[in-house]
């Protein structure tokens, strides 16, 4: 099973990068310089506007999540896993964590790269308020 989400989103001049188990991409139109953890801005939506089959998908314990990061000249791939805890209902927020925390703004666990360790090129590319595409690929056996 596979199902795949795009995200138009942001980046801002706060954008820090510097969070260290988590990364966030928000609907929201403002960074604060306390969102450490967020990455992008503006998002077209949030963990609640993904599709039903998406969810489908992703909310399960065998699940797989690839996000592939495009900004300016930068690709970068996260890999994720899913949870059969995830309810995925937050409106505005979508957060990778490298922990098993599930709330409804999470959208991956166990996650292999986090604000902190993304590429320093991309959050240059992101500090000068470049678009960035969010590919998210949910994959499951069976």
């Amino acid at each position: 099973m596979k199902a795949q989400e795009i995200i138009h989103c942001r980046g801002h001049p706060r954008v820090s990068g510097t969070h260290p188990t988590t990364f966030e991409v928000t609907s929201e139109l403002h960074l604060t310089s306390n969102g450490n953890c967020i990455i992008g801005i503006t998002a077209d939506k949030g963990c609640a506007g993904l599709s039903a089959e998406f969810k489908q998908v992703l909310a399960h314990d065998d699940a797989r999540l690839l996000t592939r990061l495009v900004c300016g000249d930068m690709t970068v791939e996260i890999h994720s896993r899913g949870s059969s805890q995830f309810t995925l209902t937050h409106p505005t927020d979508m957060v990778w964590r490298r922990s098993m925390f599930v709330c409804g703004r999470t959208i991956g666990i166990q996650s292999d790269l986090v604000a902190a360790t993304l590429p320093d090129e991309l959050i240059k590319n992101l500090i000068a308020e470049k678009t960035m595409v969010v590919t998210l690929i949910a994959t499951r056996p069976g």
